[in-house]
């Protein structure tokens, strides 16, 4: 009987292994909101890193997270870097590829709690009156990663922060 549900447990870890491996080597994570805003309107929320904290859904889970700005005050070379709490860790963006008013391309690095080096790219998209905004985030996925992912969707958790920060971004464009 110990054989049996021994070689019942070495089969389910072998198949978790093999399902990992062959998962995607990158992930992506894209959320799209249309805002009743030109695009000229919004560019400059997405281009000023200064403008995240109005915004961003993870400005607010650490009131006392530390922030420097360094670098270009917008635009290509701005950097913004932050320290917190558990939630949102230690991290640095930078922002690499400008192309005016049409989209923003970051570079992410997180340091703590874990590290991962990813891009962020915000795209602009007008459409009558207004504009779509397509926020997608997308880095490699190691084998722990993939691991991960048959467990927990990094879709589902991170999707939700873009639909509540595109919806911040939504509500500071139509109301400027």
């Amino acid at each position: 009987m110990f054989k049996k549900i021994s070689l019942l447990a070495l089969g389910i870890i072998v198949g978790l292994l093999i399902a990992a491996a062959m998962k995607p080597d990158e992930f992506r994570v894209k959320r799209s909101i249309r805002i009743q805003a030109p695009p000229e309107r919004v560019f400059p929320l997405l281009n000023d890193l200064h403008a995240f904290t109005a915004w961003s859904p993870y400005e607010k889970l650490d009131p006392a997270m530390q922030r420097t700005y360094s670098g270009a005050a917008s635009g290509k070379g701005a950097v913004y870097a932050w320290s917190g709490n558990d939630k949102v860790g230690v991290g640095r963006m930078e922002i690499v590829n400008v192309t005016p008013p049409e989209s923003v391309l970051i570079q992410l690095d997180f340091k703590e709690p874990f590290e991962a080096h990813n891009t962020a790219a915000f795209t602009l998209k007008p459409e009558g009156d207004g504009t779509t905004v397509t926020w997608a985030m997308l880095g490699p996925a190691p084998f722990v990663s993939k691991l991960m992912s048959l467990f927990f969707s990094m879709d589902a958790m991170i999707g939700k922060d873009f639909e509540a920060g595109l919806a911040n971004l939504k509500r500071i464009a139509e109301t400027k």
